[in-house]
């Protein structure tokens, strides 16, 4: 067995990995005490492996009306944003409601450092069209389409028309009911998809764990975000699937130790992100299989 990482060192296969959900279902933390915690999070030995604060259009109001850290030099400017002294809050913009949504979103969101928007969207070129014509350049973009409209030959026409785009796809993997856990032959087909294509994408709900399993309170089929990182380099469907179906953690805990750099490289390039409403569920898994070696003990269960 090949020896852990060096302790505090975050792997690159993990870096800016878990986006930070927690206001979303099923954590639904308050954003009064999301922040705070995301804050904890930004500062820790892990912060390389957490991405930007997760927040909908809905609830930038509330965001605003977050005190600023404790410390920041000379308070806080319209909207909540840290002056010097304290780390900008960088919120990632998720937008359920579809293209009507964007233009609104952007303006209430401008006090806050914008480090990407998700957009859903019933048609991949409409979404295309209005993140052109209103997204700054600098701000990247993910789009989010309905998986019916992904089975069968949509799902090649909507990857085509994001591959000609500078925007990632993403892809729902979870939810509160089991009929919205895709099976791994479904995510294959998208992850497969995207692989062909070098096309970038993300994944939100229901990749809290590592490793695939069952719930034992649910009985819903989890994927594992172990499995889809593997998975990411695949460009056949049916291997994809074989690797989404493991739930041998120390088998795919071997084969990301055997993992090339270059091969590393490929696999982040593809799945760039998932959101996950725990920072504490995934770090804890990784840790476990050996994956990870803390410095300090790793955060409390912030769900």
């Amino acid at each position: 067995m090949s020896a852990p990482v060096s302790a505090g060192v975050i792997p690159e296969l993990f870096r800016g990995l878990f986006d930070d959900a927690a206001v979303f279902p099923p954590g639904n933390l308050p954003v009064a005490e999301a922040v705070p915690a995301h804050r904890v999070h930004r500062a820790a030995w892990y912060a390389e492996a957490v991405g930007p604060f997760l927040c909908g259009a809905g609830r930038l109001g509330e965001l605003a009306a977050v005190p600023p850290a404790s410390g920041a030099v000379g308070g806080a400017t319209a909207g909540g944003v840290e002056e010097a002294g304290a780390a900008p809050l960088r919120v990632g913009l998720v937008l359920p409601g579809g293209s009507a949504e964007l233009a609104p979103a952007l303006a209430a969101a401008a006090p806050f450092e914008l480090a990407g928007v998700e957009l859903a969207a019933k048609d991949a070129a409409e979404a295309v069209a209005e993140l052109d014509r209103l997204l700054p350049p600098h701000v990247p973009a993910a789009v989010e389409l309905p998986r019916e409209l992904l089975r069968g030959d949509g799902l090649d026409a909507v990857l085509d028309v994001l591959v000609d785009s500078p925007y990632r796809a993403k892809f729902r993997t979870g939810g509160l009911v089991a009929e919205a856990f895709p099976d791994e032959d479904e995510l294959a087909a998208f992850l497969t998809g995207c692989a062909q294509r070098g096309l970038p994408y993300k994944c939100t709900a229901g990749l809290h764990n590592a490793v695939r399993h069952t719930d034992p309170e649910t009985g819903f089929e989890h994927h594992g975000f172990l499995n889809v990182l593997l998975a990411a380099q695949e460009t056949d469907r049916a291997a994809a699937a074989a690797v989404l179906a493991e739930r041998d953690g120390e088998a795919l805990a071997k084969a990301v130790r055997a993992l090339t750099d270059r091969q590393v490289t490929v696999i982040r390039n593809s799945f760039t992100a998932f959101g996950t409403c725990s920072i504490a569920e995934p770090l804890g898994d990784l840790a476990a299989l050996g994956l990870l070696s803390s410095p300090d003990p790793l955060p409390q269960e912030d769900r």
